[in-house]
């Protein structure tokens, strides 16, 4: 099959996936402005706001992501029942994504993160969040909303969006993971270090350099590949994992893979790029790895191609989901 007609059948193939998305989600909060002057009670700028913006975050993110490619994303999360809580359900009205994996508690705050911008530039972020595990009674809600999904709709592939808020216990990890491996369903995990060892058995494991130093607890430089190799392999045999896809930033991406595949590691060379911002770009590769994983590619696709779609977005300012059409565009004049 010609390489065009191939790679426009996978991006097509996408709308046909329902991608189930659990994990912290939060409201993107940006505050843009414009920097005159310097404040006189401290060294600090002062941002005159111009605009103010909302946008879904965090695991919600992903599930833009997701859908920015044309697959189905089908949220689970825990939020508050305060006005930031609103928002965003609000945010998923306005996006025509559909709310009845959301459960709303009034023992949570819904995490929020302040951007504040001035003359086009990051100066300063504050988050407002909780990050203490869910309690029982959440748990139990949030679970059986999860099983009700599995048990209605034909979920392609589980996304653990962790950011360590607290609604990825390692109890809910493993409950989903025995019932995604029960239906032949393939799991992919946006690592932190907290639940680093709670992902056993999961397809995908995708930790950044910094997640993987802090999961492991050790030093690495991302120049030193052997010692990365090493590492990856280690990571992948402790946590029974297929894949390990480490991202790291402008080296570039290892895929380490088991040893029934024809090639245990594969590294995948970054592009240059003109970079603004790298605020969600993990959220990016994730989600376009997972489509990937559930349209049954090869791992040079999935690396490949996700290690593209992580690059593209980091020439946007925030957190925006990738372009579909731009995506295909570079891997057709790349791959």
């Amino acid at each position: 099959m010609p390489k065009e007609v191939n790679y426009k059948k996978l991006f097509d193939s996408f709308n046909r996936l329902n991608i189930m998305i659990i994990g912290d989600v939060m409201v993107d909060s940006y505050l843009w402005g414009k920097v005159e002057r310097i404040s006189p009670e401290a060294p600090i700028p002062i941002v005159a706001l111009r605009k103010r913006e909302h946008r879904m975050g965090g695991a919600a993110n992903v599930a833009m992501n997701i859908r920015a490619m044309g697959a189905k994303p089908i949220l689970c999360s825990v939020i508050g029942t305060d006005d930031k809580g609103d928002i965003f359900l609000e945010l998923m009205k306005k996006e025509k994504m559909n709310a009845s994996g959301i459960v709303r508690s009034q023992r949570r705050i819904t995490t929020t993160k302040f951007r504040i911008f001035g003359n086009a530039y990051q100066l300063l972020r504050v988050d407002e969040e909780v990050e203490d595990d869910l309690v029982h009674a959440d748990y139990l809600t949030l679970s059986r909303v999860i099983d009700r999904i599995l048990e209605t709709e034909n979920v392609h592939c589980i996304i653990f969006q962790d950011y360590n808020k607290g609604v990825l216990t390692p109890k809910l990890i493993q409950e989903v993971i025995k019932k995604a491996r029960k239906r032949n369903i393939p799991t992919a995990v946006d690592p932190k270090r907290k639940n680093f060892d709670a992902f056993s058995n999961v397809t995908l494991f995708k930790p950044n350099l910094k997640e993987l130093k802090e999961g492991l607890k050790i030093e690495l430089d991302a120049e030193d590949r052997d010692t990365i190799i090493e590492t990856a392999q280690a990571l992948r045999e402790r946590i029974r994992c297929d894949y390990v896809m480490t991202t790291l930033s402008e080296h570039g991406m290892l895929m380490s893979m088991t040893d029934r595949m024809d090639q245990k590691n594969l590294f995948i060379p970054a592009h240059i790029r003109s970079i603004s911002d790298v605020s969600g770009a993990g959220d990016t590769v994730i989600s376009v790895a997972s489509l990937c994983l559930a349209a049954q590619r090869s791992p040079y696709e999935i690396a490949y191609i996700s290690n593209l779609a992580g690059g593209l977005v980091c020439e946007e300012i925030g957190v925006v989901p990738v372009s579909k059409d731009k995506l295909l565009r570079e891997v057709l004049s790349l791959l």
